[in-house]
């Protein structure tokens, strides 16, 4: 089993992980890991399981390395079986059942390497009426009551892209569960499984709102509340050149900083009281209008008003603190996020870019000692087209 941490690496060095090739949540979760410093091999199919993009552009596999082989083929499994067998960590994001059909599950892996961690990401979990069928992002944070919880009063719930339920509700909490099973098998020399469901995770990120809910503080209804719009000082507002203003000032002190650099200082008394809600919404709507994005991020900058400009994907790296903190980074030509969080003694990094399908297999059979991978599937030729979870 393989060892952690050396410094310049990441704090996740020496770990190994395998991942079974899907899309969504599994392989950002595997990006995550393997940004932290791990040594992720990801397993693809010979007929793809990637974006409807051209790979060398997949970010989500970035700081791995990759080997196909296919499951379905004399011998498949039995490849994966090795690599699992060296490995800390397995991840997939197959239906239930789908593994163990494959060879692959669990009770199979656990056979031969009983420390490993078995992390599976689904959306509806491994058991429930739900879990057998197909699902995306949006279904998933449907049914746990935060999609409807996002957008305006007077228009149907936003789609917050997949970044609540995929990445957040999903990724994360697979990492957070895989790592806190490989401190347990390190301590017990035990593996477990990690059933990360996206309906749990997204449940469990509004845990506070719930709290709100059952002493009164929050509305069940959008728009309504200090967190979701409907607070004229926790919201978006339009400038005079069609873009906008991001405001947050919750706390009185910041409350009043913002009222009177926006030119409001009649409503400086006005903070906490929802009777004037509405006329201050208008207020605050018909100052913003009449200044662009750019004069009113002037206007705020250097002050504590908690107020910034929404800025669009493209404009994001650039903006001067960002840019200072290097929170984007260049690699292969290529803007991208940097890997986050940041390590004082062990830094991460962007060390390779996306792992091309099996252009890692002659390496990972030297480096890991599976020989076999070698008379696996041949590498595919062309852009993979994108699949759902098999069978």
């Amino acid at each position: 089993m393989a060892e952690a941490g050396t410094a310049g690496h990441g704090p996740l060095a020496g770990v190994r992980v395998v991942e079974l090739a899907g899309i969504g949540p599994g392989p950002f979760a595997a990006m995550l890991l393997a940004d932290l410093g791990a040594d992720v091999v990801r397993v693809d199919r010979p007929d793809g399981a990637g974006l409807a993009i051209d790979p060398a552009y997949d970010l989500t596999n970035r700081n791995k390395r990759s080997v196909i082989v296919d499951l379905k083929s004399p011998g498949g499994a039995e490849r994966v079986l090795a690599l699992a067998e060296r490995a800390d960590i397995l991840v997939e994001g197959y239906r239930p059942g789908v593994a163990e059909r494959l060879g692959v599950g669990p009770d199979t892996c656990h056979a031969r390497n009983p420390r490993l961690v078995y992390g599976r990401m689904t959306g509806w979990g491994q058991d429930g009426p739900l879990a057998p069928r197909a699902g995306h992002d949006i279904a998933y944070i449907a049914l746990t009551g935060t999609l409807g919880m996002i957008g305006a009063p007077d228009e149907p719930p936003a789609v917050p892209a997949n970044l609540v339920g995929d990445y957040a509700g999903g990724s994360l909490y697979l990492v957070v569960g895989v790592l806190a099973a490989l401190h347990h098998a390190r301590a017990s020399g035990t593996g477990q499984v990690v059933d990360a469901a996206i309906v749990d995770g997204t449940a469990h990120l509004a845990s506070m709102i719930h709290g709100m809910l059952a002493a009164g503080g929050w509305q069940d209804r959008r728009g309504a509340n200090l967190l979701d719009g409907g607070c004229p000082y926790y919201g978006t507002y339009e400038t005079a050149d069609g873009r906008y203003m991001a405001v947050g000032a919750l706390e009185r002190r910041f409350y009043e900083e913002f009222t009177e650099l926006l030119g409001l200082r009649e409503y400086a008394s006005a903070h906490r009281d929802l009777s004037r809600w509405g006329e201050l919404h208008e207020a605050v709507a018909a100052r913003f209008r009449t200044r662009t994005r750019d004069e009113w991020t002037a206007v705020f900058e250097g002050s504590d008003a908690c107020v910034a400009p929404v800025l669009s994907l493209r404009e994001a790296p650039h903006h001067p603190h960002l840019a200072a903190r290097g929170t984007f980074t260049g690699h292969g030509g290529i803007t991208q996020p940097a890997p986050a969080p940041r390590f004082s003694a062990t830094p991460t990094a962007v060390r390779g870019g996306p792992a091309l399908p099996g252009t890692g297999t002659a390496d990972v059979a030297r480096d890991w000692d599976v020989p076999d991978l070698l008379r696996g599937t041949p590498e595919p030729e062309g852009t993979p087209e994108p699949k759902d979870t098999p069978e």
